[in-house]
């Protein structure tokens, strides 16, 4: 285990090295001048020409990369263009929204996906199968910003249970009961790939509910509820566990609609502000660091294959 975590490590050094190409190149792309839109509309262009030298955008490309790479590997990832902050610290402001709305987002997802998942298979072709089948295809179909706007109609306007936009800090006053902030979005998230989890449980299951060994549990007498648990759920896991790797990867991405509806300070809405401001450092910083994360999550997921099923062979 220790060798092959080891090596996975080291195979994720060149696949980074061409991530960071892509994302350098890719951002630099974008049309637009970082100091044009710095400066405004009323610069004249001997001031956005020293600007420009004063941010190094005047020197080739390949040089401008290699100066990004050599200071990214000691930890500096720039400094932002808009705020004038190092770009750690900006991208650090909006990470506590988005991993409290990742987490609480997972957390509805096993709560509702699983649960319902063993309930659609267990009662395959009854009407609690269909109900739960039809309820995953309806929430896998509704747009996230449809949704999050009826949940801020319903339950914020109309009832007043839960607070419409914004996340005060976890450390400001309230603590903890700040949570309720991220009620909503978390269940905006959650919907469409709890229903993910629910199709792919419920497959899963009934795939490994055919198999021979799960015919001789039965066939031993053993209770229904263990079966079903024991034997075909932790079978089908393999899958589930993969969908759950990505799926909490793929939250930060799929947030910044659901961020912009809530107005959250996440990662996700920062992404797109710095879009519009030309903030090349805080784009490159957060592409790179959710490429990390992605790889992580991958390494993870390949490493829990060996815990859930034994016949899983690591080399």
């Amino acid at each position: 285990m220790f060798v092959y975590t080891f090596n996975r490590l080291l195979a994720l050094i060149p696949t980074l090295l061409a991530a960071s190409i892509l994302v350098f190149l890719f951002i630099h792309l974008i049309p637009g001048d970082p100091a044009s839109i710095l400066l405004g509309d009323t610069a004249t262009p001997e001031e956005i020409a020293e600007l420009t030298r004063a941010m190094g955008l005047d020197k080739p490309l390949w040089t401008q990369y290699f100066i990004w790479l050599s200071n990214v590997v000691q930890g500096d990832l720039g400094t932002s263009v808009f705020f004038r902050e190092p770009v750690l610290a900006v991208i650090a402001s909006g990470a506590e929204t988005s991993i409290l709305l990742a987490c609480m987002t997972m957390m509805w997802i096993i709560v509702l996906g699983i649960p319902i998942g063993i309930l659609a298979a267990t009662r395959h072709g009854t009407w609690a199968d269909q109900l739960a089948s039809g309820g995953a295809m309806l929430f896998a179909s509704v747009p996230t910003f449809w949704l999050g706007l009826y949940l801020i109609l319903i339950f914020a306007v109309g009832l007043g249970w839960f607070p419409s936009s914004g996340f005060p800090s976890i450390t400001d006053e309230g603590g903890v009961f700040n949570l309720r902030y991220l009620m909503l979005p978390s269940l905006t998230l959650a919907a469409p790939n709890a229903a993910l989890i629910i199709r792919l449980v419920r497959a899963s299951m009934l795939d490994v509910a055919r198999e021979d060994h799960v015919r001789t549990a039965r066939a031993k007498g053993l209770h229904p509820a263990r079966v079903a648990i024991k034997h075909i759920f932790r079978n089908a896991l393999i899958a589930v566990a993969a969908a759950f790797g990505f799926t909490f990867a793929a939250l930060v991405s799929e947030a910044v609609v659901t961020e912009t509806v809530f107005s959250l300070p996440g990662i996700g809405r920062l992404v797109v502000q710095s879009i519009l401001r030309r903030d090349y450092p805080v784009i490159q910083g957060v592409i790179l660091i959710i490429v990390i994360f992605y790889m992580l999550i991958n390494l993870l997921v390949d490493l829990a294959y060996a815990r859930l099923d034994p016949r899983v062979s690591l080399s």
